[in-house]
């Protein structure tokens, strides 16, 4: 299924050279993405990078009159199959990150993810509850709508949306994803990539439906919570 702008399809006839299609503008919105990196690397974002990186994308979906919608904000066929594929993927997705990859790369690294902030749930039912709502809301929700809605059709467009652009938009993409969870440590940030990849495939498999990603992360990072709760994460 190809997306496309609510722009293009109701005006099929505007030049290609028009502002609002300008690879200049992308660019511009990358050095902008840079610098939310770069303040929050210097500790100048308070909690989050996603709600700024998604104003950003907001912003300029509005001035390339396009919507969330045409980025893929909307059920995959419908609710049942949106669910069903949406928790089959997060299960799969987060049983292969304990049991395979992580184990892997802690092997590789010497090292477990840094996930220190979040040893303040073990045991807490109120602030693991709150874990949940946040890892739904500024995780599956934020993360997934900026990351693969935004990001990374941004980053095809510079390759006119060809094969070889939706590929490399999920390298880039899923590298700087994993990039954003610096503060996991070096094993983090390699796991986060892989799961980057993981949710992009998802993404476009779907035919770049965000839904189904949206849930998978939910539910992985629901398990996440629940097994740090219950002091049975992987090296917590």
């Amino acid at each position: 299924m190809t997306v496309t702008s609510d722009t293009q399809q109701s005006n099929p006839m505007r030049p290609a050279t028009s502002w609002r299609e300008s690879k200049w503008m992308a660019l511009g919105e990358f050095a902008i993405v840079a610098l939310i990196f770069l303040a929050d690397r210097r500790h100048l974002i308070y909690f989050s990078k996603t709600p700024y990186l998604f104003l950003l994308g907001w912003i300029s979906l509005r001035l390339r009159r396009a919507k969330w919608r045409s980025v893929g904000f909307a059920l995959y066929r419908n609710w049942k199959i949106t669910l069903a594929v949406g928790i089959a993927a997060g299960i799969l997705t987060e049983t292969f990150q304990l049991l395979a990859t992580q184990p892997l790369l802690v092997r590789l690294t010497g090292k477990q993810p840094d996930l220190h902030n979040f040893r303040m749930l073990t045991g807490n039912i109120k602030l693991a509850i709150a874990g949940v709502a946040f890892s739904w809301t500024l995780a599956a929700f934020g993360e997934e709508m900026v990351w693969r809605g935004y990001l990374m059709n941004r980053v095809a467009e510079l390759g006119n949306r060809t094969q070889r652009a939706w590929i490399c938009s999920l390298i880039a993409v899923s590298l700087a994803f994993g990039m954003s969870h610096a503060g996991q440590g070096i094993t983090g940030i390699i796991e986060e990539s892989l799961a980057g990849v993981f949710l992009g495939v998802m993404y476009l498999c779907t035919g770049r439906n965000l839904a189904v990603p949206i849930i998978a992360h939910g539910v992985a990072d629901t398990i996440d919570m629940v097994l740090i709760f219950l002091g049975k994460y992987p090296g917590m």
